[in-house]
This record gives structure tokens, sequence and C-alpha cells, in this order.
């Protein structure tokens, strides 16, 4: 990237608390904030698609080729130039997220959920992902009352997510951090702010 914005992700399982915290930074740092799948109108619609409980059956290829073209959409769209601009960018989600579910969850081959990510992201990485790690009790409290499509796929299902995510830090802890999610928002922030000054120092928070 010519520009100096850092890409920042975040990831955890379904009640984790990412999407409170990515806003929380996003807004210490006046960073832009997106999710995925979604942040553009493409995204959205497949959202709209993966997240509704209807009759149609989704396949788990289906899945996953669905996801990466809303990533491919997404990262062409709107995160690279972001980036180039200078501008710092906040994720909800990313390419671990599907590695996590698509992978783990559903029985994906890991290697191709890879390249397939790979593919739509051009390669791009975020400087660091962070995961609000949690028991897998405490996740069923904190679930909406009407679960959609992903968040109702059964317990075994879910375990294999939460699994996956930590996996997937552990192999690579020079871009991930694992974060107590189980505490107070006001905790975890405390937690967050402290290892994005460590990365890339306290101007971060200067903007």
């Amino acid at each position: 990237m010519s520009g100096n914005g850092r890409f920042i992700v975040f990831e955890g399982g379904e009640g984790c608390g990412k999407s409170t915290q990515a806003s929380l930074l996003a807004s210490a740092i006046g960073a832009y904030l997106t999710r995925e799948p979604g942040g553009t109108v493409l995204g959205e619609k497949v959202r709209d698609l993966l997240l509704q409980v209807g009759e149609q059956e989704l396949r788990p290829r289906a899945e996953l080729l669905l996801l990466a073209a809303a990533r491919a959409q997404h990262v062409d769209e709107l995160i690279i130039p972001m980036l180039r601009s200078g501008k710092h960018v906040i994720c909800d989600r990313f390419s671990g997220s599907t590695i996590a579910y698509q992978g783990y969850g559903r029985g994906l081959p890991i290697e191709d959920v890879i390249v397939a990510s790979e593919i739509a992201t051009h390669g791009l990485q975020a400087d660091v992902t962070v995961l609000l790690d949690l028991p897998f009790a405490l996740s069923l409290e904190r679930r909406g009352v009407v679960p959609d499509r992903i968040e109702a796929a059964g317990e075994e299902f879910h375990i294999r997510v939460f699994e996956g995510f930590r996996a997937v830090a552990n192999a690579d802890p020079e871009r991930w951090e694992i974060i107590d999610g189980s505490r107070s928002v006001d905790e975890v922030a405390l937690s967050i702010r402290e290892l994005i000054t460590a990365r890339f120092g306290s101007e971060m928070f200067s903007r």
C-alpha cells in the first residue's frame, strides 16, 4: 500500500462482542468501520442470502464462493482504496472467519478455503487481527432471541468454529492477538487499546 493506513480486523464466534469493540476502536482512532459479509451493495445482498432462514438449503461450497465474491468486491471497491488514501480501516470479520466457519465449521478442506480467500483478497492481510475469545457457554447466553441462519447451525458446528478460531490464531501469533472477551466492555476495550498502542504506537489515537 502506498498510503499509511492500518488494516485491523476483529474476529470471533457468535456473541463475543467483536462488533461492539470494532466500533469503539474505530471511533477512538478515526478509522473507517466496515463488515463482512457486507461493506458494499453486493456484499450486503450476499449477507442477506447467507443469514436468512429459508427453505432453500445453501451448500457449503456455494456458501464459500458467495463469501469470496463479496470479499473480492469489498477489497477492490472499498478496503484497498481506503488504505491507499491513508485511512485506517477496521473490519468486523475477514478471512479468518471464513476459515473458522466454512473450514472448521462446515468441514470444507482448509486449503481450499485459504485459496478462495487469497484469490478474493489479492493476498491482502490485516496488519493485526484481534480475536475475542470467550467460553462457548457464555457465547450461548449472549446470542439474540431469534437466531439467524448461521447462529442456528447447531452447537457442534459452533464448537468447531470456536476451536477453529483458536487454531488459526495460535498458528500465526505475529498477525493475531487473542483477547479475553468474557470481561466487561470497558475492560476489553482497554486491552485492545493497549495492544494497538504496543503494535503501532500511541499516535494511532491522536487522529
